[in-house]
């Protein structure tokens, strides 16, 4: 399967602080920047902070249940390989990283078991990574 990279652009009302955790965290190459923004390589995909007064969702989580956890909405990842999660979870652990939801396996023994894990930049925007052991089970029902 050949994918475009997407654009996303997200608000961030710590820029020093969000290009540390994206930059040195992650470990994500920065592109180009100003003083209001910066690009990061996200997994080929293009990630950009936005200088940006706190939002509404940074400000009060909303979640919606999940396999009986507290899913943040909205948020937003990338699907890895299975090897490419096992090393990030390990790496966040590394970094002293809070979980929102700890690594786990999600639908286990069903139709579309994944690897997951949530967790919130310093500015409140919440991340999924997921895994999929069978990749043509991203979409299944």
């Amino acid at each position: 399967m050949s994918l475009s990279p997407f654009h996303l652009a997200i608000p961030v009302y710590d820029l020093a602080a969000a290009r540390s955790f994206y930059g040195q965290v992650f470990g994500l190459e920065e592109g180009r920047s100003s003083e209001q923004w910066v690009d990061f390589n996200f997994y080929g995909h293009q990630l950009v902070i936005h200088e940006h007064p706190k939002t509404e969702s940074q400000d009060s989580v909303h979640s919606n249940a999940v396999d009986g956890h507290d899913v943040p909405v909205p948020h937003f990842g990338v699907v890895l390989g299975w090897a490419e999660w096992e090393a990030l979870a390990e790496r966040l652990k590394s970094f002293g990283i809070e979980f929102v939801i700890e690594p786990y396996v999600r639908f286990q023994g069903q139709v579309g078991e994944q690897a997951t894990m949530f967790l919130f930049d310093p500015c409140g925007n919440a991340l999924e990574f997921k895994a999929f052991k069978d990749m043509g089970q991203l979409f299944a029902k």
